[in-house]
């Protein structure tokens, strides 16, 4: 049988309760602050590079990078804390991003990522998903949703850079893409035994037919 010896000094005892937990918080902390560094000196580095550096934009990039840095050490916690770390740190990653699109002069440009990047942290979340199936298909579908709104941006991108040009009414296959999504969601979660199964795949095929119907309609045009 193993014994713990208990020290009479605190400063001791607040050494043994940190331990390796306390130890890796620690290195968090570096590896986000260290990160969000490089980052503002390599976007700094690059604008005054391109000579389009705008001196007042550091104002919003590095709050950015460090709010997105203090989310770092909560992820690696992980638990629950994880989820306010995962918040904390997409919430700095796009402050940041609206300061560096700012500080190169290319909000004109790089204004897609606006879309691109909430969309992606959407979909992240479903690291934690629910362990209901109704709740998890729920979740899925949401999650599904944020990809097909990021490749609506990142198309937006494309077109914006001149990369790719597409017929009118294009966007419409995002909206087919959106229904397929809801549908194939809600099609899963009819092979779970569930209360109200019925009722949740009809709610989830109704808007899907809509969605997918009107996308088509604007990819033929009006």
């Amino acid at each position: 049988m193993s014994t713990q010896t208990w020290s009479a000094d605190p400063a001791r005892r607040d050494d043994v309760r940190s331990g390796p937990a306390g130890s890796g918080t620690g290195r968090a902390w570096l590896l986000g602050l260290g990160a969000a560094a490089l980052a503002v000196g390599l976007v700094t580095a690059v604008a005054q590079a391109v000579d389009r550096f705008h001196w007042w934009a550091g104002f919003v990039l590095t709050p950015g990078a460090l709010i997105a840095a203090c989310g770092v050490p909560l992820l690696v916690r992980g638990g629950s804390r994880a989820v306010v770390g995962y918040v904390v740190t997409w919430l700095g990653l796009l402050v940041g991003a609206v300061g560096a699109l700012l500080m190169l002069g290319a909000m004109g440009f790089g204004w897609p990522l606006m879309i691109i990047l909430p969309a992606l942290s959407v979909t992240g979340t479903y690291l934690w998903r629910p362990d209901r199936p109704l709740l998890r298909a729920l979740h899925r579908s949401v999650a599904t949703l944020g990809l097909v709104v990021a490749g609506l941006g990142a198309t937006f991108l494309l077109l914006h850079a001149g990369w790719a040009h597409l017929r009118s009414g294009w966007w419409g296959a995002f909206l087919m893409a959106a229904g397929v999504a809801i549908a194939a969601n809600g099609a899963e979660a009819a092979r779970h035994r569930m209360p109200y199964r019925l009722s949740a795949v009809t709610l989830a095929l109704g808007p899907a037919a809509v969605a997918f119907l009107l996308g088509l309609r604007f990819l033929r045009g009006f």
